[in-house]
């Protein structure tokens, strides 16, 4: 049996994914995952896109959602 995947929203940081996943970029190619979790950037500045590389931390990424602000604090 293939467990659920669950996708969790950190406050100010990426998207954890956990559980089978398959993930495509905008034309439809496959992008390679290898583990079973795996953090989605969510600041736009990750040098490894789509996935989290820290950077929210280091740019001021506040969740636009937690502030009433759009995305981030410098752009």
């Amino acid at each position: 049996m293939t467990r659920a995947t669950e996708i969790a929203c950190y406050p100010n940081g990426p998207l954890i994914v956990r559980g089978p996943v398959r993930l495509v970029d905008a034309t439809g190619a496959r992008i390679p995952t290898r583990r079973a979790t795996i953090a989605l950037c969510r600041c736009g500045r990750s040098r490894i896109s789509p996935f989290c590389d820290g950077t929210h931390r280091t740019t001021g990424f506040v969740d636009p959602q937690e502030s009433g602000r759009p995305g981030q604090a410098d752009r």
